[in-house]
């Protein structure tokens, strides 16, 4: 495990709160932007505020501004608003489409376990009911910062394969990292944003597609694909 971002201990008592792994193959999925939508009640959350995104790169700090400037906010304040963001967002975001259906396919052969940057514990309730509501009742692990030394922590003694589906170019190659055998599914739902990423060359497929994602992690599930 790379020790250059190692899981914080309520990270690690999170994992080892979990059920003993099934010994079947591991699905790690990320929540914001993958399963439920973010970018579209960020923009609204931002409006609301007198802000915007500048460009559709795939960035926070540096790329939130005024309605009628460029010049970008600072990052203390972008944290600011991202804890405000959650707080009213976290139990009435909209699910993605098809990311139920595409889960519990997923789940009827590997297991599926979410892992989640959330800030505030306070929210990590709000969002596990609202994943629930929505079809969606696994496991939840909220981390902060780089995912890699937590995916790897989450897979010891669990299942292979393991597949890693994240939004974050960061996160991806955080696990690329520090589980390098691990295959990497990098999903964007908002179709503006996904068009302005660069593909990874250690991803095996950059979708926005929830039935072509599941299609893709299954066959790898039943062994068809060669780990990357």
């Amino acid at each position: 495990m790379s020790d250059l971002h190692a899981p914080a201990r309520e990270v690690l008592d999170q994992i080892a709160a979990l059920a003993p792994g099934s010994g079947r193959p591991l699905v790690i999925c990320d929540v914001d932007e993958v399963v439920f939508h973010m970018v579209r009640h960020l923009e609204v959350f931002l409006a609301d505020r007198g802000l915007r995104f500048l460009r559709h790169a795939y960035q926070l700090t540096g790329n939130i501004g005024p309605v009628d400037g460029e010049t970008p906010i600072g990052q203390d304040e972008v944290r600011r608003l991202l804890l405000g963001f959650f707080a009213e967002v976290s139990d009435r975001q909209d699910p993605v489409e098809g990311a139920a259906d595409g889960l519990r396919a997923l789940a009827e052969v590997g297991e599926v376990i979410f892992l989640t940057n959330l800030p505030g514990s306070a929210n990590k309730p709000a969002r596990e009911r609202l994943l629930a509501r929505h079809g969606m009742p696994y496991p939840v692990v909220t981390n902060a910062g780089p995912k890699g030394a937590a995916a790897a922590a989450l897979s010891a003694g669990r299942g292979r394969p393991v597949v890693f589906i994240d939004d974050s170019p960061q996160n991806l190659k955080s696990v690329h990292a520090s589980l390098p055998e691990t295959h990497l599914v990098h999903f964007v739902a908002d179709d503006r944003f996904r068009a302005a990423v660069e593909p990874l060359p250690m991803a095996g497929l950059l979708s926005g597609d929830w039935q072509e994602t599941s299609r893709h992690i299954l066959s790898i599930l039943a062994g068809r694909q060669e780990t990357r």
